[in-house]
């Protein structure tokens, strides 16, 4: 008696391993291997031998499916196929698809990994993270990356944005356009990598001789907007009342406008950078924005800053915040709208600029350098960095004392009375 439903059914029950031949389908068996074990196989005679090949677990297929299975693999038989042999070429095929076969997120990491030794950075580094994270994944992270076009690039640089931080909400590229070059930048050097690893073939989507055909030029998009700066007339005022105020993050933003120097670099200032004996403040590398270490001469006003701060026993942070190790990056703002103030923290190295141009008869490379910018070629910036740290020292301690000057009091006009009313 052939297989039925039934019979399938109590010899599921019954759990007695066994082998049962159907009667419908030649060589095809219900094999049973235990009460929670049985599927179906097909027996073949090919070449001599007898082959066993799998078609399934008795869970999954029922009779009906199975036999249409098996009658599909004897057809193969027919036409001088091997059909076990034909599932093993498949499967090693599929394997050797899914090898070259990566979604764009897999891509990013793999080029991420691969390059992360030539940022600039750890900031640099977490930039790239986040731009991708935020704007590039949730629309194509999980696409494979031989698939992804024109179209998904587009979809990444015009879609809608959120206001923040002073951006309006609107169009990525239109509201963000730095931004949006920058993570057009980073898509393309990771679709590069991409077929440079053999998972994607033609042309690059995100590369903007094409893209400039469609969007508008970030050069006509972006107006740069520099850092509300506090005028320098208005420095010695600030800072009087910076000197007023209790707290580290006070005393930080002090050492921030007499150094000209930038906020991460301050609030990230540990006390093996100061050379107390030297008077000297050197940032390394890997903390500044060029990548090259800084050395800034510190005023008399700095040094007596310094030695008046508080040192934590085991915590090498010179400004230490209230419940971590250091300042968060968002103190010092916070302290100068409390002084209400609308201009920036990183304002003031314009204010010091602004000064030091118009009121002292140092060099621009002076000033520059003093800034951390890059002047010259590379024979020039190394002369001047040795040759013109005493005429920085001579430039920084003229600031502090501007900065320190004595400040008249502020009048408070007094409100006149309103007028009688004579109606």
């Amino acid at each position: 008696m052939g297989l039925t439903i039934k019979k399938i059914a109590k010899l599921m029950r019954d759990g007695q391993p066994g082998r049962h031949r159907d009667s419908e389908v030649r060589g095809l068996y219900f094999c049973v291997g235990g009460k929670k074990n049985a599927n179906w196989q097909l027996r073949y005679q090919l070449h001599g031998r007898a082959h066993w090949m799998g078609l399934g677990s008795a869970r999954e297929f029922s009779l009906k499916e199975v036999r249409e299975r098996a009658k599909a693999e004897r057809q193969k038989l027919s036409d001088k196929t091997d059909p076990l042999q034909l599932r093993r070429a498949e499967r090693a095929a599929k394997a050797a698809t899914a090898a070259t076969v990566k979604t764009f997120k897999e891509c990013a990491e793999a080029y991420i990994e691969a390059h992360r030794a030539e940022w600039k950075s750890a900031k640099h580094g977490q930039q790239w993270l986040t731009s991708l994270a935020t704007y590039v994944y949730p629309k194509i992270g999980n696409l494979d990356v031989a698939a992804i076009g024109r179209p998904h690039v587009l979809n990444v640089l015009e879609q809608r944005v959120e206001a923040r931080l002073g951006y309006p909400a609107g169009q990525f590229w239109q509201v963000r356009t730095t931004s949006a070059d920058r993570v057009r930048s980073r898509v393309e050097l990771i679709l590069s990598f991409a077929a440079a690893r053999g998972y994607r073939n033609g042309e690059n989507p995100a590369r903007w001789e094409d893209l400039k055909h469609i969007l508008p030029q970030p050069t006509k998009l972006n107006t740069v907007k520099h850092h509300a700066a506090v005028a320098y007339a208005e420095v010695p005022m600030v800072f009087a009342e910076l000197r007023g105020r209790e707290g580290v993050g006070a005393r930080a933003l002090e050492f921030l406008i007499l150094t000209a120097a930038r906020t991460g670099e301050v609030v990230g200032a540990t006390w093996d950078e100061i050379d107390l004996d030297k008077k000297e403040w050197l940032i390394p590398a890997e903390r500044m924005k060029g990548g090259k270490e800084h050395r800034v001469p510190l005023s008399p006003q700095c040094m007596a800053l310094l030695r008046g701060l508080y040192r934590e026993d085991g915590n090498p942070h010179v400004f230490i915040g209230a419940r971590q190790p250091r300042l968060s990056d968002t103190t010092l703002s916070e302290l100068l709208k409390r002084l209400d103030r609308i201009e920036t923290v990183h304002g003031f190295r314009s204010s010091f600029s602004d000064w030091a141009h118009e009121q002292t008869a140092h060099s621009d490379h002076t000033i520059e350098i003093s800034l951390a910018h890059k002047v010259g070629n590379k024979v020039e910036q190394a002369y001047r960095r040795g040759a013109m740290f005493d005429k920085r020292r001579r430039l920084m301690e003229q600031w502090a004392s501007y900065c320190m000057m004595p400040v008249k009091p502020t009048a408070k006009a007094t409100p006149l009375r309103a007028p009688a009313d004579v109606s």
